[in-house]
């Protein structure tokens, strides 16, 4: 399962770099994947300890992959929305960041809602065969729950932190 984990990954990097037409925006969009694995972690612990005992199985590791593929769509939709502020209408970095980040709040949160709520039936509801997917939900949804709050205060500060270190860079060498 790692090659499989390490594989998505690397897929995902290289539709992102296609996507963007650089190399540097999926490397911000791919700082969410670890802070969603933590979720991950976490969601299995919570239900471990509240709900009931499941193993990292299979299907758990399953959720892992899953998660990689859900987690960068609401990085995608703010990244993509950002570079449109200022490529189309000419926003500076600041500007763009508050305006994307009120225009795709809504559909950021409508696409976590839609994996949360779609995952917890998985995940809390008793019944024949919930138990073999359980562990894949319980990732999922505390992945998704993680990232999508990073991915709205981390990703901008870091595009924020690369513009910084550009502007003193071309400071230093004028």
């Amino acid at each position: 399962m790692k090659w499989n984990l390490t594989l998505a990954v690397v897929i995902t990097y290289l539709l992102m770099a296609a996507l963007f037409g650089n190399f540097f925006y999926p490397l911000i969009i791919m700082v969410t994947l670890p802070l969603a694995a933590a979720g991950g972690f976490i969601g299995l612990a919570l239900t471990n300890t509240f709900i009931a005992a499941q193993a990292l199985d299979i299907l758990t590791m399953l959720g892992f992959i899953i998660l990689i593929g859900i987690v960068v769509n609401n990085a995608i939709v703010l990244v993509d929305y950002i570079n449109l502020l200022r490529r189309e209408l000419g926003m500076d970095l600041d500007s763009a960041l508050v305006e994307a980040a009120r225009r795709r709040l809504r559909p950021i949160l409508m696409s976590t809602t839609t994996s949360v709520f779609g995952m917890l039936p998985l995940l809390v509801m008793p019944g024949a065969g919930t138990e073999l997917y359980r562990g894949m939900a319980a990732v999922i949804v505390g992945g998704m729950l993680v990232s999508t709050l990073f991915t709205l205060i981390l990703l901008p500060s870091l595009l924020r932190l690369n513009e910084e270190r550009k502007q003193s860079g071309a400071a230093v060498a004028e």
